[in-house]
């Protein structure tokens, strides 16, 4: 578990000035009749849970489906929602059990049965997609089903698997309307979440209504919500500016969260010190130049995160040394330790790729999501690598989709991406990260690093799993199949008349829609 539970601060405040222009409060009436208006630059790829491991999908996700156990808003510890009680059996930490709560039916009206339950995991390991969940649960063995029981069997000890049930890749589809080798088209949904689907344009537009089929352990929602979908953070805050939306969360741009005046009241600001991470992410499949060790630790050594945090994202981030961040058990700082700064970091990339024999300027492509500010940081990587004359780096920017398959087809020598934990334990950035054959498709994969992560999970008393967590750091740092970037804070901003907002968002990797309601 984290060391500490997140916190969750309301301040209020008004959107300042943004380049020339100066930002109008909402409107407080644009009629409470209507969907509360929800706006986001996260981007939902897949519909199908089986298909996607991505914060837009899986926000979706937690409102249309349902999984057996979920978080309330601020916990650390999952419990029962579509299951009636869930438990290991015995101390071995290897058999888990949950019964699912009588009365359960999808929002289309078919009953949600057990096998429901067992098609849903087996029909996800058995896709197995390549930016889907499935990485997730390398110690699942077996799903058994019978009447209301559920059994988990495990290959290994793994005391996180609650947390991981609580995620978007615990959701349960119906069986008959879910194929059991492929993703399911089209933009249909049949869940048994707090919401329905009632209407759905890829990248523009979801309209999510009441269920009245609900029941589980979270509140009903008591207004429809309508999430707009924006391609940039800057249309995102024109919107806010404009009244068009009523909630932003992820993610405006920096300009705008630099200049927010918490002594000026006219939109609610939550700021959460949640767990949202960037790195930049090595291929390391032969044929790649970042292949080679030297050349991964070189850039490591020139990496200037200050610079980064207060140039492109305006100090609204903070330099991270490490795999797992500040406020998560296990935290360390290998990669200042291990790596010098100012000159003394130039000497050593130019040693370590000598050492090696690696002809310099070593030439590399760089892939990042299109958008402005990632265009930022990465010329701003780019202008310290090659400011040592030791690289030479080509960018290459893409649209979401692209750059995901890009990446899991090993097109790019790295990129960078940002990450937000499934559940609010360190697990859910060594196993998913680190672990062998992870979401970040990068070839890596260390027998040690795989038996330290297996043995931090072995530990129902997660402060018993620090060392464990700091040598799995150590490690990463020594290898580099990834270098951390940064950390930042999460921020909801919502219209005064919206209640629940701070509720919205706060690092468990769960959307709250049904928190929200007009005031």
């Amino acid at each position: 578990m984290r060391s500490i539970h997140v916190r969750i601060i309301m301040v209020c405040a008004v959107l300042a000035a943004v380049g020339a222009g100066l930002w109008h409060l909402l409107p407080l009436d644009r009629g409470k009749g209507r969907p509360i208006s929800v706006g986001t630059t996260d981007e939902v790829t897949s519909l199908d849970p089986a298909g996607a491991y991505d914060s837009g999908s899986w926000a979706v996700y937690s409102n249309v489906y349902q999984s057996l156990l979920t978080f309330k808003p601020g916990a650390t510890t999952p419990v029962p929602d579509a299951a009636e009680v869930c438990g290991f059996a015995g101390s071995s930490l290897t058999r888990y059990e949950c019964t699912l709560r009588e009365g359960l039916t999808f929002s289309n009206g078919r009953e949600v049965t057990a096998q429901d339950v067992k098609y849903s995991f087996d029909r996800m390991l058995g896709i197995a997609a390549d930016v889907g969940p499935a990485a997730l649960f390398p110690t699942l063995e077996s799903v058994t089903a019978r009447d209301r029981k559920v059994v988990f069997r495990l290959a290994a000890k793994d005391a996180t698997f609650p947390l991981k049930l609580a995620t978007g890749a615990g959701a349960i589809v119906d069986s008959t309307r879910y194929p059991k080798d492929r993703l399911r088209g089209g933009t249909a949904v049949d869940g048994s979440g707090p919401y329905v689907l009632a209407e759905y344009r890829p990248g523009v537009r979801a309209l999510l209504e009441p269920n009245p089929r609900y029941r589980g352990a979270l509140e009903r929602p008591a207004a429809p919500v309508e999430v707009r979908y924006f391609a940039e953070g800057e249309q995102l805050a024109l919107a806010l500016r404009n009244g068009d939306v009523d909630v932003t969360h992820r993610d405006l741009p920096p300009e705008t969260l630099s200049t927010l005046d918490p002594d000026e009241e006219g939109v609610r600001v939550t700021e959460a010190p949640t767990a949202e991470i960037r790195s930049i992410v090595f291929n390391l499949r032969e044929g790649s130049v970042t292949a080679q060790k030297a050349v991964r630790q070189a850039v490591a050594a020139l990496v200037d995160r200050n610079r980064i945090a207060s140039g492109p994202y305006r100090s609204t981030v903070e330099p991270l040394y490490s795999l797992i961040p500040r406020g998560f058990i296990g935290h360390s700082t290998p990669f200042f330790d291990l790596y010098p700064d100012g000159r003394e970091a130039v000497d050593r990339a130019r040693e370590l790729l000598r050492d090696a024999d690696v002809d310099t300027p070593v030439s590399l492509t760089y892939a990042h999501r299109a958008g402005e500010t990632s265009a930022a940081e990465a010329v701003e990587l780019r202008r310290q690598l090659e400011g040592t004359g030791l690289f030479r780096v080509k960018i290459v920017s893409a649209e979401w989709k692209e750059f995901q398959k890009g990446y899991a087809d090993g097109a790019y020598d790295a990129y960078g991406i940002g990450w937000l934990p499934d559940f609010p334990d360190s697990d859910s950035f060594t196993q998913p990260l680190v672990g062998r054959g992870s979401t970040l498709q990068n070839a890596y994969a260390s027998t040690r690093v795989d038996r330290l992560i297996a043995a931090t999970q072995q530990h129902v008393d997660r402060a018993r799993a620090v060392d464990g967590f700091k040598e799995i750091q150590t490690r990463v740092a020594e290898d580099v199949p990834l270098v951390p970037l940064w950390q930042k804070k999460d921020y909801v901003l919502s219209s005064p008349d919206i209640t629940g907002s701070q509720y919205l968002s706060d690092g468990t990797g769960i959307w709250r829609l049904w928190e929200l309601s007009w005031l």
